[in-house]
């Protein structure tokens, strides 16, 4: 049974306070995920800035258009820094995505750290090489450039 762990980084010429407001916000989940994986947000209500503690239920199809449940907690937020979710219900056994801002002479550099454990054991080591790690590659190679619409490098 393998854990796993994946890493990005993008860097801004944006201040920090421009990107925590639009990545804090749950609403905009939707927003930097493909369209493909038919991700939809169940929970109502939302407020529009993250807190510790949060609940956030989805729907996403992320295999073959078949719809999964996914219910992740905001673990830890440190205002204009970083905040952490964690997978509560949904397809993996472990998931825990450290979402990082940091200011630097050249920008706002935003860096991601997903530690994950794919179900079936063996199994799912073998998923992870053939599909989830390159799915993860698509999926953040598609918010980088959502990001970069909007925000610009």
């Amino acid at each position: 049974m393998g854990v796993f762990q994946f890493k990005r980084q993008q860097l801004f010429n944006q201040p920090i306070e421009t990107l925590w407001e639009f990545i804090s916000n749950p609403k905009n989940l939707k927003t930097i995920t493909p369209d493909y994986m038919g991700f939809d947000i169940v929970s109502e209500d939302l407020p529009n800035a993250m807190y510790e503690g949060m609940i956030i239920n989805y729907r996403v199809s992320p295999v073959l258009g078949i719809k999964t449940t996914w219910v992740t907690e905001i673990t830890h937020v440190k205002d204009k820094h970083y905040f952490v979710d964690e997978q509560r219900v949904g397809p993996y056994k472990i998931w825990h995505h450290q979402h990082f801002l940091e200011t630097t002479s050249e920008g706002t550099l935003m860096k991601d750290i997903v530690t994950y454990q794919p179900p079936f054991g063996f199994l799912g080591n073998i998923a992870n090489s053939i599909m989830i790690e390159n799915k993860l590659k698509e999926i953040f190679e598609y918010r980088n450039t959502v990001l970069n619409d909007i925000f610009g490098r």
